[in-house]
């Protein structure tokens, strides 16, 4: 699509089509919806053609909630739907892989949730099969689109902290503790536990606010009896201009709901974010807020990031609102031809941040710190 208006000079349609209609499958399907009259006019009116789900009754019932217009049990009729142009992949890790490449290579543009593949070979196979369709592709990390996190991005690239020499992040949960809860996140065929799930957010944010991962040393460890996959993991990174970071995240930390907070140090000063409170930036420059220590940024004003679509000063935003961004941001693209990079994560970021994941697990196996060789 070049244009992103028809004759009429209304927004031109897209027909998408949605694998998985879980967790992931509603929180997109959600922004669809909401985007198309809150971002009014949206670079192209999301038509909501199909969803597929491997449970009848249940993918019936949410097709339905969702307002979409038919479902299936089998992806592939999404891939032969002349109607859908854009594949939205929600499924399991398992399922990442195949249909999206399929999607690609049948000329759909295509929205991959994290972590793009189980392995780095797996996710580097799926960038270079959909790079070369031409089709515009990107891997769902949307804590990118989180006002906080992108102001803080703006605020790094405008040198207001200085140079980067530290980043430290950890993603806490507590959900997988209970040894008796079963879910496809804890079969290694279908995941890849703690560091493919939590761990890759960080991973991603560590590479977009401050660049390319050099080299980890990490311990991956499981304390549930009888799982097969991590429960948590913790590593230290180098970044290749020589900053250096911490990594930690886990599924088994009694207290903690989704505690996902980073801090980034710098010579001139730092930011620090916790997404329960996803609407504040806490920001410290030396010579200006040495007596009161770190400023409390509210992240909605007017020209603060993303905010031109949401409510008057104070009015804070949710989680959810992180997808409608993200999709608005890859709408944009494929209607102007534009380019999913370098706010949004393109299939290579999605790849690149499997190396790492790989590289940490190879690093606690064999005890050593790992040099990361990108392809």
């Amino acid at each position: 699509m070049s244009s992103k208006n028809g004759a009429s000079g209304e927004p031109r349609e897209i027909g998408v089509g949605m694998l998985g209609y879980a967790f992931m499958g509603k929180a997109h399907s959600s922004a669809y919806r909401t985007l198309e009259y809150m971002t009014w006019p949206p670079p192209l009116v999301p038509r909501l053609v199909a969803l597929a789900g491997r449970t009848e009754a249940a993918v019936a019932a949410a097709a339905k909630r969702y307002g979409y217009e038919r479902w299936t049990t089998d992806w592939r009729d999404l891939v032969s739907d002349d109607a859908i142009s854009l594949f939205d992949n929600g499924g399991p890790n398992s399922l990442h892989a195949e249909p999206t490449i399929a999607a690609a290579e049948a000329g759909k543009h295509v929205l991959c949730e994290k972590p793009l593949g189980r392995t780095a070979d797996e996710s580097y196979d799926m960038w270079q099969r959909v790079a070369a369709t031409g089709v515009k592709h990107m891997c769902a990390f949307n804590y990118r689109f989180v006002p906080a996190v992108r102001l803080a991005r703006n605020l790094m690239e405008a040198g207001e902290i200085g140079e980067v020499i530290h980043f430290r992040g950890r993603y806490l949960q507590e959900w997988g503790a209970d040894p008796t809860l079963e879910a496809w996140r804890f079969h290694p065929e279908e995941a890849g536990g703690t560091l493919g799930d939590t761990g890759a957010h960080l991973i991603d944010l560590a590479r977009f606010l401050v660049g390319e991962i050099d080299s980890v040393a990490g311990i991956v460890r499981t304390y549930v009896p009888g799982r097969q996959v991590d429960d948590a993991i913790a590593a230290t990174v180098e970044f290749d201009h020589g900053a250096t970071g911490t990594i930690e995240a886990t599924r088994v930390t009694l207290g903690h709901k989704n505690a996902l907070q980073w801090e980034v140090n710098g010579t001139k000063g730092s930011i620090a974010f916790d997404v329960e409170r996803l609407n504040e930036l806490q920001v410290f420059r030396a010579g200006t807020s040495s007596v009161s220590g770190f400023e409390t940024v509210l992240v909605t004003e007017p020209g603060h990031p993303f905010m031109e679509w949401w409510w008057p000063p104070g009015h804070i935003i949710g989680w959810e609102h992180t997808f409608v961004h993200e999709i608005h941001y890859l709408l944009h693209a494929i209607a102007e031809d534009g380019n999913v990079a370098p706010y949004g994560a393109t299939f290579e970021d999605g790849y690149r941040a499997a190396e790492v994941c790989d590289a940490i697990a190879r690093s606690s196996s064999s005890g050593r710190r790992e040099q990361i060789a990108y392809r």
